[in-house]
């Protein structure tokens, strides 16, 4: 359990060092540079919720909610260290999660299962030696606008507290709508075909 909420810090903080480098440019160099996270996912063994929400077993639910604990926790501390930087980085996310918010918790959760189907297609891949679909993936979830629940985490928690506050109920609705949408995505494959993707 221990061995497994460390890990999935890490996965958290990877992400929040990507995170960092698409508020930073918010444009495609920075969907590139996303993908820095989920190489040190895959290649490190670190649990991260997409990449693990796919390859569960039933009763291993508390398992993957222990995972996105963790993945959260990364994130808030990379969210910390977001503050200390001179980048606009604050006002950056607070744009972000604005046109999220903006288009709903329910249209949230919908585009949020393309995310999930992208990531375990991708670590599938990732798993068979081939990390191409990785490089290509990730790019591609955030240029189609499909939240993924640790990016957006690192997100909210890196915006203003004044958006917080205004904002909280709507952020945590929807935040929920992403998880469960992610989680449908990364079963997708199996539920469809009757089968694991590996």
């Amino acid at each position: 359990m221990i061995e497994t909420l460390k890990s999935a810090i890490l996965s958290g903080i990877a992400v929040g060092i990507a995170g960092f480098g698409f508020l930073a440019t918010r444009d495609i160099v920075g969907s590139i540079l996303f993908a820095f996270a989920l190489l040190t996912v895959v290649n490190y063994k670190l649990k991260l919720y997409t990449g693990t929400a796919g390859f569960i077993k039933r009763n291993e639910l508390p398992y993957l909610l222990l995972v996105l604990f963790g993945n959260l926790i990364g994130c808030f501390l990379m969210a910390l260290l977001a503050r200390c930087s001179p980048m606009e980085l604050q006002a950056s996310a607070e744009n972000l999660l604005q046109g999220r918010l903006n288009i709903g918790p329910i249209k949230g959760g919908l585009l949020a299962i393309g995310c999930g189907f992208i990531m375990t297609t991708a670590v599938t891949f990732a798993r068979k030696g081939n990390n191409l679909p990785l490089l290509i993936g990730v790019p591609l979830f955030i240029t189609c606008g499909f939240p993924h629940c640790a990016a957006d985490a690192f997100f909210y928690l890196t915006a203003p507290l004044d958006f917080w506050m205004e904002n909280l109920g709507s952020i945590l609705l929807f935040y929920v709508n992403i998880v469960v949408g992610n989680f449908i995505g990364c079963n997708l494959y199996r539920w469809v075909m009757g089968k694991n993707p590996e």
